[in-house]
């Protein structure tokens, strides 16, 4: 995996993401929790589907394939691509580069 940019405004939703290595998940009732132990950084996650698409980020050739993988409505595309990009600038998300 490589460091994310930090002023990522808008995620390609066509490359591979996945969790930074330093952020752990706690599937909650209403949603998450997700610790970056690097940064302490405790975010809310108040959306199960997004949830279900951060878990589908490893086994997914793209982030759009994660987010079709577990919701075939493309309008929600748009929407989990905004708050994958805000969790790329919270360092949350990192590009996953490709396996020699």
């Amino acid at each position: 995996m490589s460091a994310g940019p930090s002023s990522v405004t808008a995620l390609d939703l066509d490359r591979p993401w996945d969790l930074h290595p330093q952020v752990a998940v706690r599937p909650e009732p209403f949603g998450a929790l997700l610790y970056h132990f690097g940064t302490r950084q405790l975010i809310f996650l108040k959306d199960r589907g997004l949830l279900h698409v951060l878990q589908a980020l490893a086994a997914a050739p793209t982030a759009r394939a994660a987010c079709t993988a577990v919701d075939a409505d493309t309008g929600n595309t748009s929407r989990y691509g905004g708050a994958l990009a805000s969790l790329a600038r919270s360092s949350i998300l990192v590009e996953r580069t490709p396996a020699a």
